[in-house]
């Protein structure tokens, strides 16, 4: 198969330069043409202020054959690649202040281009951040918007599955597609690809290394109208998300918490400094622009959503338990006249009828 030249030049590009941005900016700003970066000497590129050794790999005549074997290696496991020039590369992200040259994708490479917005959060959700972040994902991801997050652990992995419930979601990794980060994460890496799409700007091969997790906070941005913010520290990466959403023209919204609760800090801080207040589907829709906004929010007149129905047993055990906090089968089992075995599948009934989670410890917690 004959590899597209110019695709072939971004991929070594990147190879080189994608963990420094503004290096990179400066040499496809500099040559008009990409493939004019691979004719310039080693001088040429140091004058520029690429470093040495950067400015020496740019210049190895091994490197245009290492990008053409990693493109064929990539389409092999049928990933793709998108390069700033390719006409799949998503608009919105094109439109920011430094988007990433390269993207490399698993899955639907359409997922990019649909509507999104972004849900990210803590690493420890509390059960109230965990419940709220999988009911936004999951009631916006049915309507038709692209949920986008980071593959992390806490609320970044509960919107990706709650988006898997009612559509499609995209994660976008500190790390490269063929080195998951957190590990535990492989199996939901595995079934977003089914229905939406992985994406990275590192190589294939890259370690999920510290500094890489604020560069990829940016495109999580840019590929969304709007983030949203479901809990998050003082000091929480999510609030590097919410700053460059605002540096990219983007809205900036936050899920209300605890004033008591350190998970609360960061998002009640966004509030007071004018993010958008979330308590549902609609309060993020309503920001969206036109007619987009107008088309969603006219779903809502037709929507009548059932509880499914519950025997009187099922009921008694749903009614102790809370959305915003767990409840453990012993205090269920003090709490009725039921057996631990009964309320085990009374529980898991409930569960069945998608009610209640069941969290680690035999603990419970009502499904918002």
């Amino acid at each position: 198969m004959k590899l597209d030249d110019n695709r072939k030049y971004w991929v070594a590009l990147n190879c080189v330069l994608a963990e420094k941005l503004k290096a990179a900016k400066k040499v496809v700003n500099h040559f008009p043409d990409v493939a004019d970066v691979f004719k310039a000497t080693k001088q040429d590129l140091v004058s520029l202020g690429i470093d040495d050794a950067d400015a020496q790999a740019l210049t190895s005549p091994r490197l245009l054959d290492q990008a053409s074997r990693e493109i064929e290696r990539l389409e092999r496991k049928n990933y793709s690649i998108l390069t700033f020039e390719d006409g799949n590369y998503p608009e919105y992200l094109r439109e920011t202040f430094d988007p990433p040259f390269v993207l490399y994708c698993a899955g639907r490479v359409e997922a990019l281009k649909g509507p999104a917005v972004s849900v990210v959060g803590a690493r420890k959700p509390s059960p109230y951040g965990r419940a709220v972040a999988e009911r936004l994902a999951r009631d916006l991801a049915s309507r038709g918007l692209v949920i986008v997050s980071g593959l992390a652990r806490g609320v970044d992995s509960i919107a990706h599955w709650g988006a898997l419930e009612g559509g499609k979601t995209v994660a976008v990794l500190g790390s490269g597609l063929e080195n998951i980060y957190p590990r535990e994460n492989r199996g939901l890496f595995e079934k977003i690809i089914e229905q939406g799409a992985v994406v990275s700007e590192f190589p294939p091969k890259s370690p999920p290394l510290g500094f890489h997790f604020p560069i990829r906070n940016r495109i999580i941005s840019g590929l969304s109208y709007a983030v949203v913010v479901v809990e998050a520290t003082k000091k929480s990466g999510s609030l590097i998300s919410a700053r460059l959403a605002l540096e990219q023209n983007r809205e900036v919204m936050a899920v209300p918490g605890n004033i008591t609760s350190e998970l609360s800090l960061g998002t009640n801080l966004l509030i007071q400094t004018g993010a958008k207040l979330v308590e549902s589907w609609e309060d993020v829709v309503e920001e969206l622009p036109s007619p987009l906004k107008e088309q969603l929010l006219s779903q809502k007149e037709e929507e009548r959503e059932e509880r499914p129905s519950m025997s009187a047993q099922e009921k008694r055990l749903f009614e102790f338990l809370k959305p915003d906090s767990l409840t453990h089968v012993d205090e269920l089992v003090d709490e009725t006249e039921f057996s631990v075995s009964e309320t085990l599948s009374f529980l898991l009934t409930l569960e069945f009828k998608g009610l209640i989670y069941q969290r680690p410890g035999k603990y419970f917690q009502r499904r918002l």
